[in-house]
């Protein structure tokens, strides 16, 4: 006991650190507050609100792979038409991304939100009236440029508000909505596209869901936080974190809440595309970039073709558009499983281990020789392609500092639109070429490539978004 007291004695004459008493805890940051929060009733609802409105893009994409067999027969379309017919959406989707990202971080990320629902909703629906190629290429380019503004910023606003210890679960359960449209769509490309004549317009009409549903979110989702403290409206700021807070039943400190430098106000300027390439973002920039391109190069020159590819080796329409809807179902497994390996491996392990399921599942379907064959390395496309998307959605917004984050989640976006209007304008005339062997072999090469663009990014698995990344 003596020995024990003249240690600790010695330890604190040399370390006057150790006489001090210990000051009063630092007040949190409303950031700070928000990571500590478990999962709410509030983080459902932004989940499930912004999930809606995932699936609803996911469904106008998705018709469209059904609606382009029905119209490419009505209406005697060549390969070029019905190439330029798929691409051109996608087109609009590059546009939309990169203005969407930088909107967001001027505006808010809720408003944007709201906008590019009503944008896409209103189109789609006035594509169900398109007489002729050139006034439906001209909606599917508007469509396109609000699909586009969605996502990055969808996935940027939810996030924001995700506990960062299960932040990239949270992003990839968001993700999952979109198998959810997309299994709609399929549904409705079986049941109402080969019906009569006017189905593909009726597929259309019901488009028009996301333009009602954007008065939902302009009323009941929140702001960004981050958002609201960088532009210095911190009364809603702090309301916002005790809606959250009251939801935990966690009381709000009595002290007025520490703004982080990660936050702090900023001028209302927009923010310049050269920021995402400064010393210490550029490599992340262009690891995302390159997987974004390989990863929308496969997935849309698969999927936006799949249906038309099978009629093309002699399945009818129908079955056609039934062996599309079972290999689609396959997509929600693909999310569940990379949602709870995404916290426990990280996400670049998923995201690369996804990517090569995917490449493998790619070159399987390209070689299948049966109805059997081709379901099964259909439905492991679906799982492992989906569930990459997943964790490249997670990671991408969390890659960036909040005053660039949406404009670098939306330009990684947008760079990789380019890809998915590239792979639909050639998948067909590939196809003509070199077979859908061929072709699944393309595409596994483009898995490939976005492999090599995940294994460059840095692992951020329960890093805070205000931490220096």
């Amino acid at each position: 006991m003596v020995a024990a007291s003249w240690s600790a004695n010695r330890r604190t004459r040399h370390n006057p650190a150790m006489t001090t008493a210990p000051g009063p805890a630092p007040t949190p940051t409303r950031t700070e507050r928000l990571d500590r929060l478990p999962f709410t009733r509030a983080h459902r609802r932004l989940l499930v609100g912004a999930g809606v409105g995932w699936a609803l893009d996911a469904m106008d994409v998705g018709i469209m792979s059904f609606v382009l067999v029905a119209i490419g027969e009505q209406w005697s379309l060549s390969t070029a038409e019905r190439s330029l017919l798929g691409s051109v959406g996608f087109a609009g989707m590059a546009v939309g991304a990169a203005l969407g990202g930088l909107l967001a971080d001027r505006i808010g990320r809720r408003q944007v939100f709201a906008l590019t629902l009503l944008v896409y909703g209103l189109a789609t629906g006035a594509s169900a009236l398109a007489g002729g190629l050139a006034v439906l290429i001209a909606l599917r380019f508007v469509v396109g440029t609000g699909l586009g503004a969605e996502l990055p910023v969808a996935s940027t606003l939810v996030s924001e508000y995700a506990p960062a210890r299960i932040r990239g679960r949270v992003v990839v359960i968001l993700e999952s909505f979109w198998a959810v449209g997309w299994i709609a769509a399929a549904v409705v490309g079986l049941l109402l596209v080969p019906a009569s004549d006017a189905g593909w317009r009726w597929a259309f009409a019901i488009g028009i869901v996301p333009a009602v549903y954007a008065l939902v979110v302009r009323a009941t989702l929140p702001e960004s936080v981050r958002f609201l403290e960088q532009r210095g409206r911190h009364a809603e700021a702090e309301a916002a974190v005790r809606t959250f807070e009251a939801s935990a039943g966690v009381t709000p400190p009595a002290a007025a809440p520490q703004i982080s430098a990660a936050t702090a106000p900023i001028p209302r300027t927009g923010v310049p595309v050269r920021a995402l390439f400064a010393r210490t973002l550029r490599r992340r920039t262009l690891a995302l970039w390159l997987t974004w391109f390989g990863v929308n190069f496969a997935y849309y020159g698969a999927f936006t073709w799949i249906p038309t590819l099978l009629v093309a080796d002699g399945f009818s329409m129908v079955r056609s558009f039934g062996y599309t809807l079972v290999i689609t179902l396959a997509q929600l497994p693909g999310y569940a499983v990379a949602a709870w390996l995404i916290e426990v491996w990280g996400r670049r392990a998923v995201l690369v281990a996804f990517l090569a399921g995917s490449a493998v599942a790619a070159l399987g379907f390209g070689l299948a020789g049966s109805v059997a064959q081709i379901l099964v390395a259909g439905i492991a496309l679906s799982f492992f392609n989906l569930g990459a998307w997943g964790a490249l959605y997670a990671v991408t917004p969390e890659s960036y500092p909040t005053r660039v984050r949406a404009t670098g989640a939306g330009s990684a976006t947008a760079f990789g639109r380019l890809a998915s209007i590239l792979a639909p304008l050639v998948t067909l005339p590939l196809h003509d070429r070199i077979g859908t062997g061929g072709v699944f072999t393309v595409f596994a090469v483009a898995f490939l490539v976005a492999m090599v663009g995940a294994s460059l990014l840095t692992e951020l698995k329960g890093r805070r978004l205000e931490e220096d990344v």
